[in-house]
């Protein structure tokens, strides 16, 4: 029996030390992007960053920027957005929206986003960072947006997908943010969606988001800022997979779309520009295929 037990312990250890092994080295899940707290935009990825996971490079500038540093010899156009524009983990560098446009174009897109920014967390990063000599704005923003406000509700540490710093075991990870999440889900338990994920999981009960007061303060700014600046504010919808189906965006987007006609600032809708189904990897984000249309309707649109 003591030998069983052992070759037992043996044997768990072994394909532990597998698992491990292929988790870190294969997967990257030790190799995650981190991210820093802020008291102006709530969160954000940390500067700096070269990492490795899930099959995907991707890397942050020395101002939170998944983008190369702003060359100030190519006209630069910033990019604004939220997990939309960042593309994910699984969408690599190369594969963006925001590179192809960059190598494609002759000028480049900075990608400043951050899963669940709204437009009043890009208004401030510009407030504190600056407009890096900008030619253009886009704003790629979705209907839940026209109520977005920030509420500084701790993120970063909190929810496994906003990590502040690397876990010691990749077994870890995979076990706090893929499979113990799962089980909950499997047994029926109230599930623990970080904010990104509370937004898919609205979109995909076509669920409202709760309105607060008032029509976003950010939409306005960013408009004054792009004003003072004398260039021009791009507004990118982007429809929820819901909306696509129906042919319309919800009143929220309906609110966006009034916005831009009031103040006379240029809308691209996706949903007029030919995006299709497959483009989606769940009810709001895209893939691959979704991040190339993304692009191309951008580099159709935006001539400065």
């Amino acid at each position: 029996m003591k030998k069983i037990i052992k070759h037992i312990i043996i044997g768990v250890g072994v394909v532990l030390t597998l698992l491990e092994l292929i988790l870190r080295f294969i997967f990257g899940l030790c190799d995650v992007i981190l991210y820093q707290e802020s008291d102006r935009y709530e969160y954000i990825a940390k500067p700096n960053q070269n990492r490795y996971a899930f099959f995907s490079h991707i890397t942050y500038n020395s101002y939170s920027q998944r983008s190369e540093e702003p060359d100030s010899t190519k006209k630069i156009v910033l990019g604004l957005g939220d997990s939309v524009l960042f593309g994910g983990q699984q969408i690599d560098q190369d594969s963006l929206a925001t590179t192809l446009f960059t190598k494609e174009t002759g000028m480049q897109m900075l990608n400043i986003s951050a899963g669940s920014w709204g437009p009043d967390n890009c208004v401030e990063y510009i407030r504190e960072k600056g407009l890096f000599g900008a030619s253009a704005i886009v704003l790629v923003c979705s209907s839940h947006d026209a109520y977005d406000k920030m509420s500084f509700i701790p993120v970063v540490g909190v929810w496994d997908n906003y990590p502040k710093e690397q876990k010691y075991f990749a077994l870890q990870v995979a076990w706090n943010r893929y499979i113990y999440p799962r089980i909950r889900q499997i047994i029926g338990k109230r599930e623990y969606l970080d904010p990104d994920a509370q937004v898919v999981k609205r979109s995909e009960n076509r669920q409202v988001v709760q309105k607060s007061e008032a029509f976003v303060q950010g939409f306005d700014n960013l408009k004054e800022i792009a004003d003072s600046a004398n260039i021009p504010l791009f507004i990118y919808l982007h429809a929820e997979l819901g909306e696509l189906q129906d042919g319309a965006y919800n009143d929220m987007g309906q609110q966006i779309i009034q916005w831009c006609q009031q103040n006379d600032v240029s809308l691209i809708q996706d949903i007029k520009e030919g995006i299709e189904p497959e483009m989606y990897k769940d009810i709001l984000h895209l893939n691959k295929k979704g991040q190339r249309h993304l692009a191309d309707v951008l580099e159709r649109e935006i001539k400065i």
